[in-house]
């Protein structure tokens, strides 16, 4: 009996293959509009922040890294994370740059990550503007160094990787758009098939 069911529910959508076809094919051309027109290109650059051996602001550093320092940076790891976005550092790299965005705006671009049982910050940027973006982080990482200076009275933060200028949309993924409709459009056919 079970067989039968197949067979038939096999034979129904052979005989609405068409129609199956016909809605698949409409919402991939409804993916490709939306992701080539309606989307906004947006740009991300990166820049990547280790947290060194400690060394004051009279000079003197010591040059092997103690365990005390690895227990402290550790620590200094999530409290440098939230000063990245703070209004001290948002202002000073709006000012630098000239740019034309509200404190608020450029707190929304910013993405500030730890690397899990690291020392490593990771600093990321999202603009319209692919230079834009690559200016911002790099503003950023340099204003923060200087602003960890100021307040904790040590230089222990070091810029490892500078923000570069990306070519290609992180927000834009034509082809993962197309499956995405793709496939809700063949989920949708077959339940315009089934009822």
């Amino acid at each position: 009996m079970e067989e039968l069911d197949l067979k038939e529910l096999f034979a129904i959508f052979w005989n609405k293959k068409v129609q199956i076809i016909l809605i698949v094919l409409i919402f991939m051309v409804i993916g490709i509009i939306y992701t080539v027109g309606f989307t906004s290109p947006k740009y991300s650059a990166s820049t990547s922040l280790v947290l060194a051996g400690t060394e004051n602001n009279g000079g003197t550093s010591t040059n092997t890294i103690t365990a005390t320092d690895v227990t402290l940076n550790s620590k200094l790891v999530s409290t440098y994370s939230e000063l990245v976005k703070s209004k001290n550092v948002t202002r000073q790299v709006i000012s630098n740059l000239g740019i034309d965005e509200t404190e608020d705006e450029l707190r929304n671009s910013i993405t500030v990550s730890s690397v899990k049982d690291t020392e490593l910050i990771k600093i990321s940027v999202t603009d319209k503007n692919a230079t834009n973006a690559y200016n911002i982080a790099n503003e950023i990482a340099k204003v923060f160094t200087q602003k960890v200076s100021e307040i904790y009275n040590i230089n222990n933060v070091q810029i490892l990787d500078q923000a570069e200028i990306s070519t290609i949309p992180s927000n834009i993924n034509h082809a993962k758009d197309v499956i995405m409709f793709t496939f809700v459009g063949l989920f949708v056919a077959i339940v315009f098939v089934l009822v």
